[in-house]
């Protein structure tokens, strides 16, 4: 966690607290559990994988002076259920009061995202993107539904780890969704991807004009092998996501 990240597709992350629980198959060989458990014990991660309470961390972003792009909870998923209603609004008043970052939160739990938000009216700004991940149809076609039903004003997709092909294209059609990334699964025991289901994403998302980054292939270390048929595929939106930057 910190103001820089080697995750390509953000510029920083911010873990009010860590430690996870698993929802589906996308779970199985989280990297985040692996180097959570890796220094269980230390400062950082004094409990491993168990959720991990740090206050301390809740007003972080006010000390980044520097607009930055910010991954917000890379270590754990900010609409977690054993999470406090009271914890989630205080790291969104952070986020209000630091507007001049940009927020992605990614979440696995958008029913419960909905209902937060709904519940204590958080404001939904243009400097907070809100995503979901679908690691396959299933996935997607259970989580994309809810994250349209949430008033974000920029709503993006996480297709990491891929799993299986995912048709989009209802979803991309409809114009809810503005942004798309995509990746394999790295680390032992990774579960390589069909490097057309990746293609096939990549059509889905220029056919309706959406930005879309692929993150990295079946490499075993993460962010590796980014080449897909020749190029990097980096587009991103603009800071209101109405527009690609590639």
């Amino acid at each position: 966690m910190g103001k820089t990240s080697a995750i390509g597709w953000t510029q920083a992350t911010w873990n009010p607290w860590t430690g996870c629980t698993k929802v589906s198959a996308g779970c199985s060989h989280c990297y985040a559990e692996t180097l959570a458990e890796r220094f269980r014990g230390t400062p950082n991660f004094p409990k491993g994988f168990d959720l991990t309470m740090r206050p301390e961390r809740t007003r972080l972003p006010l000390k980044w002076k520097e607009p930055r792009e910010v991954f917000v909870n890379s270590m754990s998923d900010l609409f977690l259920g054993s999470v406090d209603a009271k914890d989630i609004a205080a790291v969104w008043e952070t986020m209000l009061e630091a507007d001049w970052h940009l927020y992605q939160v990614l979440t696995k739990r958008p029913g419960r995202a909905r209902w937060v938000i709904d519940q204590l009216n958080l404001p939904l700004p243009p400097h907070i993107w809100l995503g979901v991940s679908a690691e396959d149809q299933a996935t997607a076609d259970h989580r994309i539904p809810v994250l349209l039903d949430i008033p974000a004003p920029l709503r993006f997709l996480s297709c990491e780890p891929l799993l299986g092909p995912i048709d989009l294209g209802a979803h991309l059609q409809a114009g809810g969704i503005h942004w798309v990334i995509d990746g394999g699964e790295s680390g032992p025991g990774r579960r390589p991807a069909d490097y057309g289901w990746f293609r096939s994403i990549r059509d889905q998302c220029l056919e309706y004009s959406v930005p879309y980054f692929h993150k990295q292939g079946n490499a075993p270390h993460p962010g590796k092998d980014r080449m897909l048929d020749g190029r990097a595929w980096d587009g991103h939106p603009n800071r209101t996501g109405l527009q690609n930057s590639t």
